[in-house]
């Protein structure tokens, strides 16, 4: 198949799976589709976001679907997504836990089984031809059509804002709020909810107070901390316990609600930056992770207590490069593959125990244990010599300050000259 995607209206008509919301844009999507000579077929995928499933079913239905498909993928989400981002300490621009970049591979998968299953022909999502989200499509050989009408100036021209949107909707029958639930743009999910466009697409403007749907206000979270303690393996957390009340979950997506819900009490999680995208353009984003938050803190700890140093080097580059393969969209890619072969391996012995505190918007790490610990007391006291010679420290020294030396006998020639 050639890497140049047929544009809309030389496409022959067939059948469609759109990955469908039930939101203002991918109704009136829906309806264009068919206006177009397609045959829709509309698909949810629930990744942890609050929605009335039911009802988007319905008015999916209403709107002419064929077919409406509801999958739930939370728990494939968390094993086969978050796990490695949470494994790779995954971070895009040392602030974003990449919540919306770790779902779209996850949704893209499921919806292009969906179209091979049924026979489709083509894919379409509501995205903006400001963030590329083609490639995750691209996947095990699929040789499937991708329609992104946000990129097609057929659709583009005709719909320049909200407000043509919410026109072709009244002229069509489909049912749309009165007035926008808020002034910008969220996508949420089981990782985080984001925040961008409308009233905040001004980077000076401040965040309103009720924004924030996943996480409290840091002063008004619990004057009490929340102790948890998280055991990993392999660099993924197997059970969370909470050391006061005693409570225990041991299941992946028990394991990452749970932990939403604490950090969520405690308000941990929010940020607001602006960020590089892909196409070369800046963007303001606000975003809160609760339980991702936690885990990077987790992870970050017991991997350096039981990472060798050197390995540890090379997979803190594997980490950002993974980050930016996933902000960008290659999931589906050779080199993204590799990757996470790479920092799969490098957790084979992150192993072990993390005691923190959740504790109004921060997450304090308390200690630590693991049977693969590198940590060695006896080396490294001050009260003990244990198995190394301080004369070796001598040598050491000297051969280190070989090199200061020329580069200061350098400099002192240069200042004389002068």
């Amino acid at each position: 198949m050639p890497g140049n995607f047929p544009s809309a209206h030389i496409m022959s008509k067939g059948t469609v799976v759109l990955a469908y919301s039930g939101g203002l844009d991918t109704s009136c999507i829906l309806v264009w589709l068919k206006e177009q000579g397609y045959d829709v077929i509309a698909y949810l995928a629930n990744i942890g976001q609050q929605e009335d499933f039911e009802a988007a079913r319905q008015k999916a239905e209403a709107l002419g679907a064929k077919k409406v498909f509801i999958e739930d993928l939370r728990e494939e989400f968390v094993t086969a997504f978050i796990w490695m981002s949470v494994q790779a300490n995954a971070i895009y621009e040392d602030r974003y836990l990449l919540g919306t970049s770790i779902a779209r591979p996850c949704i893209a998968q499921r919806q292009v089984q969906i179209a091979k299953q049924e026979g489709a022909q083509f894919v379409s999502h509501g995205a903006t031809g400001k963030v590329p989200r083609q490639p995750p499509y691209c996947l095990h050989g699929s040789y499937i059509y991708i329609i992104a009408p946000w990129r097609i100036p057929e659709f583009y021209n005709r719909f320049k804002g909200r407000k043509d949107l919410m026109e072709y909707a009244q002229k069509n029958g489909i049912p749309v709020p009165v007035t926008p639930k808020a002034p910008w743009s969220m996508d949420a999910n089981l990782m985080h909810i984001s925040y961008e466009s409308g009233i905040l697409e001004n980077p000076k403007n401040h965040a309103p107070s009720d924004l924030f749907m996943m996480t409290k206000n840091p002063q008004d979270s619990p004057n009490t901390p929340d102790m948890l303690e998280i055991e990993f393996s392999k660099g993924v957390p197997v059970k969370v316990t909470h050391l006061t009340e005693g409570k225990s979950v041991d299941t992946a997506l028990q394991i990452f609600t749970y932990l939403n819900e604490i950090g969520g009490r405690h308000g941990v999680g929010r940020i607001d930056i602006v960020e590089n995208r892909f196409i070369g353009m800046k963007s303001r984003g606000i975003y809160e992770t609760p339980g991702g938050t936690i885990l990077f803190h987790a992870h970050l700890d017991i991997e350096t207590f039981t990472m060798d140093r050197e390995v540890r080097k090379i997979k803190q580059g594997l980490g950002v490069k993974l980050s930016e393969l996933l902000y960008n969209g290659f999931w589906y890619s050779p080199e993204c593959e590799f990757v996470r072969h790479c920092i799969t391996k490098s957790q084979e012995n992150v192993e072990g125990k993390v005691q923190l505190s959740v504790f109004k918007g921060q997450v304090y790490i308390l200690g630590r244990e693991s049977p693969k610990s590198l940590y060695n007391e006896e080396l490294v006291s001050m009260d003990i010599q244990g198995n190394y010679d301080p004369c070796d420290a001598s040598g050491f020294i000297k051969i280190n300050a070989v090199r200061l030396k020329e580069y200061n006998r350098l400099q002192s020639q240069a200042d004389s000259t002068n």
